[in-house]
């Protein structure tokens, strides 16, 4: 059968089952997670399996901290919240509109179509689900053709816990991610390039089908004169070294105090070496996800040696890299003559080292480019820090470290202008995916006939003193 009549007939099939049970109590969303869950703890193993084979050698404790931990995580909480989430909320009603109530009711929408990416195949395709759930809706994902193995687990997680009808797992390739993302859903999620998530909301545009869109950008990390050189280099290699810098929130690039630049090259040296004594067979060190990605690494390398910028590769134990596809650390520094670098984000180990005079030239520079999905200020200066804040846009910002802000349960995570829009995890999240419906209670003693035309005189006084 064809592939797109296919998915049609499963998103008909979700749509009528959600409308045979539209707002489903809380012990049924309850139990949903539950059941997914448990699906998730009976295939531990067999997805750490699976995303190292797809990644030709994925950090197992990457998997289970940034993948696994955080859907589980993300279950506990949302369990925990949501019968607060789902009651109603009670609104003051007008003087002259008495008795009535005012309330608003959060209604599921539908069935949601998740678009997961291949960085992180477990946690960006469970997590948008275990929301859509929460909400009280129907799901189908669509994850990446680039992780296979990981996605035949992912399948037989879904199928476990959930009929079709209620949630569902669907492959295919770009051509197939296009007609997806065309598609009459009651919500999208998108999670992948500002370019292709410029692609999904235009199809989506032709149903008016609202988007959540996860997308990415230069996520600057702006290290200011006062903090410690050494801890600010320790983090933020960290936060670019985690998956080889296959992260939407991986610190791109980094703005150092002139007078620091070397020390801090330096300190990035010592970091690197304490956390990856060695590359190759360092289980601890991911491979870049394929071939085509590590040359375009590469070749981004090559280029900003020939426009003369000073690049360090750091390889603490001098091994050669041509056949593997690992990729160890770049560091890139005066970049003046390099532009290319700074045009897109690099998703992968090179962290270019941008030098600055003073707090307001940083964030100039900051400014003159498209919002970032992530911004990372290292400073003790309350001062410098509500300038941070108060003069740059971002998805979301972490201050004195790299990447915790996105596993806080408790905080909503999104991007701003080209890094996206919309928002999931935390209460918003439950609030994306839902409807506020807003519902006006007369009471018995009904005043409506009141402003019934032709209105009297003294109603006309009494609602001039109370308007104007």
């Amino acid at each position: 059968m064809n592939p797109f009549l296919q998915l049609d007939s499963l998103l008909d099939t979700q749509k009528k089952a959600f409308l045979a049970q539209p707002n489903e109590p809380l012990s049924i969303r309850l139990n949903n997670l539950n059941q997914l869950k448990h699906s998730i703890y009976e295939n531990h193993n067999a997805l750490i399996e699976a995303v190292d084979t797809d990644f030709g050698g994925r950090s197992t404790d990457e998997t289970n901290i940034a993948e696994i931990q955080v859907c589980i995580d993300a279950i506990k909480y949302v369990s925990k919240h949501l019968k607060k989430w789902m009651r109603p909320s009670l609104r003051k009603v007008g003087i002259v509109y008495w008795p009535a109530i005012n309330k608003v009711e959060y209604q599921p929408l539908g069935v949601v179509g998740i678009m997961s990416p291949w960085n992180y195949p477990i946690q960006l395709a469970l997590v948008p689900l275990i929301y859509a759930l929460a909400s009280g809706n129907r799901a189908i994902i669509k994850p990446s053709e680039l992780t296979p193995e990981t996605n035949k687990v992912l399948q037989h997680i879904v199928e476990k816990a959930f009929p079709p009808e209620h949630v569902a797992l669907v492959e295919g390739d770009a051509d197939f991610a296009a007609y997806f993302s065309s598609m009459a859903w009651d919500h999208l999620i998108f999670t992948g390039s500002t370019s292709v998530g410029k692609k999904v909301m235009e199809a989506a545009s032709k149903n008016l089908t609202p988007v959540t869109l996860e997308l990415g950008g230069k996520s600057p990390a702006l290290v200011c004169e006062d903090f410690n050189i050494r801890k600010a280099a320790q983090r933020i290699c960290f936060g670019k070294c985690v998956n080889s810098g296959q992260t939407c929130v991986a610190p791109d690039y980094a703005l150092v105090p002139k007078e620091q630049v070397n020390c801090f090259l330096e300190e990035l040296e010592h970091a690197f070496q304490d956390m990856y004594p060695s590359v190759v067979d360092n289980q601890d060190y991911t491979s870049i996800i394929s071939e085509e990605h590590k040359a375009r690494l590469e070749k981004m390398i090559e280029d900003v040696k020939l426009q003369g910028a000073n690049v360090i590769q750091l390889n603490p134990a001098n091994e050669d890299f041509s056949k593997t596809k690992k990729l160890s650390l770049h560091l890139v520094s005066e970049i003046e003559g390099a532009p290319d670098l700074m045009q897109e984000e690099i998703f992968g180990p090179i962290l270019p080292i941008i030098a600055y005079d003073t707090l307001a030239d940083a964030l100039d520079f900051i400014n003159d480019r498209p919002s970032p999905l992530a911004l990372y200020c290292f400073s003790d200066d309350k001062v410098a820090q509500r300038a941070v804040l108060d003069k740059t846009h971002s998805g979301g910002v972490c201050i004195n470290d790299t990447l915790f802000h996105l596993i806080q349960d408790d905080l909503p995570f999104g991007g701003v202008g080209e890094s996206g829009m919309g928002q999931y995890h935390g209460p918003e999240g439950f609030l994306s995916l839902s409807k506020a419906k807003p519902i006006h209670i007369k009471g018995k003693f009904y005043t409506g006939h009141l402003f019934y035309p032709p209105l009297n005189t003294t109603l006309k006084k009494m609602l001039k003193k109370i308007f104007f």
